[in-house]
């Protein structure tokens, strides 16, 4: 299956936010948390990410550290600040009420699977 464009960037703000809400974290390590957390259905290149950690950190969403392991280069951590989490929270009521309209709408339409909790954590 191929997830389109449009429901990858529309997902990406809040997908990120909950991953940093879940620990401080480095742009590859993100990059393979979405994959797992998407059953390796959604492969993220360094093209779609670090644009959107530039602008999160841009609106004061996320701050960012350069640090160092022993054994290791230097990376630069992503970590959520205050803002970031009430914006996490507001995307996640949003993603909420998309969600239950969508299972609305397709109670009826033979699709017996039931739908599962959003694929990014974060406070409520």
């Amino acid at each position: 299956m191929k997830v389109t464009k449009d429901l990858v960037a529309a997902s990406a703000t809040p997908m990120v936010l909950g991953i940093l809400a879940e620990a401080d974290s480095y742009g590859y390590a993100i990059i393979r948390r979405i994959h797992e957390l998407s059953g390796g259905e959604l492969d993220w290149t360094e093209g779609l990410l670090y644009p959107l950690l530039h602008r999160l950190e841009r609106l004061g969403y996320v701050e960012s550290s350069w640090q160092s392991v022993a054994g290791e280069r230097r990376r630069k951590y992503y970590s959520i600040t205050e803002s970031g989490l009430a914006e996490l929270a507001e995307q996640r009521r949003q993603w909420e009420t998309v969600v239950d309209a969508l299972k609305e709408i397709w109670r009826g339409h033979g699709d017996s699977r039931p739908m599962t909790a959003m694929p990014f954590g974060g406070p409520a």
